[in-house]
């Protein structure tokens, strides 16, 4: 029986190699380099020693891909017929009796012929890692299947094979191989991508500036996820308590007080000067229990705050301190903003206390209290 993407994803960081590994190289846009990347690590590779062979290569009659491709041995390609019409897809099975140690598998997202082994290639990379060869492979950010209704709306160019994103979590490495839109056009004019007859009409369709300014936005993006997933991954693996402030990350404490927007406001201020993640946290130390219009209030502020781009998230706790304390330290948090009414007395007392213990249970993080008029 196929595994699910649960356990592919629960196996995907096994404690010794279960598997073969995954290294993907990601492009925004066809012609960037992402298969002549691939080839050159297949090549050192090689010259290391490692068994390396190319299970299915997309050359599009690109010359340096072809010459690069003639360096390593390739499996011969599976010759399927499908309503009277040869066609030719890799050969996993062939590749299975070959075994080599690493393989190279162009076009994640492509869709095989009818009669092939699999439906879709990824399937049968997944096959691959299954008997532990290692993987290399390429895709685009318009063919992950999160990503595709973006980029159908930015480009107005349908995409029909997609890849699920939870096969790229599978994946133990991604590189993003980058170029400017301006260097990539250029290498479009020259013929580099494209017969010169379809060059025009591309620069002026999905190949416009805006269109890749855009689409190498998402791909940066979706290997800083990659990245930030990994990190999180070692730190808990790790046991490392303080946070590493790699990417800031922003928490701010809200309440059904009105006043709370005002805080979420500004935190959505320096999370917008940083780049930094925004993250707007209710402590429900009332388990419930508060009454319909401060719930009502609640929500109208965790709303406001997710107009902002805040990631709103709701805890049961104790107190604010220690429940804040726990969120800080599983999400790597950097600064936190708590936001006070100008109190006096047993209020300022309580207020205080409760700073100080937060300070001493939650690892090291900036803290910034913005005080407010009261009613």
């Amino acid at each position: 029986m196929p595994k699910t993407p649960e356990q592919w994803l629960a196996e995907s960081n096994p404690p010794e190699k279960a598997k073969g590994s995954l290294k993907l190289f990601l492009g925004y846009a066809p012609g960037v380099g992402k298969t002549y990347g691939m080839l050159s690590e297949a090549i050192r590779r090689k010259t290391r020693g490692e068994d390396v062979v190319i299970g299915i290569v997309e050359n599009h009659g690109r010359k340096g891909i072809i010459e690069l491709a003639e360096q390593l041995e390739t499996v011969p390609r599976k010759k399927i017929d499908y309503k009277g019409t040869l066609f030719e897809e890799m050969d996993t099975d062939g590749i299975l009796a070959r075994r080599p140690t690493v393989v190279l598998v162009d076009e994640l997202a492509h869709t095989n012929i009818p009669g092939s082994k699999h439906r879709k290639r990824y399937e049968d990379v997944l096959e691959l890692l299954e008997v532990k060869i290692d993987v290399i492979s390429t895709v685009n950010i318009q063919h992950i299947e999160s990503i595709a209704p973006t980029v159908r709306a930015i480009t107005g160019v349908g995409v029909r094979e997609t890849v699920p994103d939870w096969v790229l979590q599978v994946a133990d490495e991604t590189v993003m191989v980058d170029l400017t839109p301006e260097a990539l056009q250029n290498r479009m004019k020259r013929g580099d991508v494209y017969n010169r007859d379809k060059v025009e009409q591309a620069l002026k369709n999905f190949f416009r500036r805006g269109n890749l300014i855009a689409l190498r936005e998402l791909a940066l993006r979706q290997v800083a996820e990659q990245v930030d997933r990994s990190l999180e991954s070692y730190m808990v693996e790790k046991d490392i308590r303080e946070s590493w402030a790699v990417r800031e990350r922003i928490a701010v404490l809200i309440s059904p007080n009105p006043k709370a927007q005002y805080l979420v406001a500004r935190a959505a201020r320096m999370a917008r000067r940083m780049d930094a993640d925004l993250y707007a946290v209710h402590i429900d130390i009332d388990h419930g229990t508060s009454s319909e219009q401060d719930q009502k209030l609640l929500a109208a502020n965790m709303q406001f705050a997710e107009s902002l781009g805040a990631k709103t998230v709701r805890i049961k706790g104790d107190n604010v301190a220690d429940a804040t304390a726990q969120f800080v330290r599983e999400k790597h948090i950097t600064q936190v903003i708590f936001g006070r009414t100008a109190v006096e007395g047993f209020r300022k007392l309580l207020f205080l206390n409760a700073i100080n213990r937060f300070l001493r249970d939650a690892p090291a993080v900036d803290v910034h209290i913005v005080t407010q008029e009261p009613d």
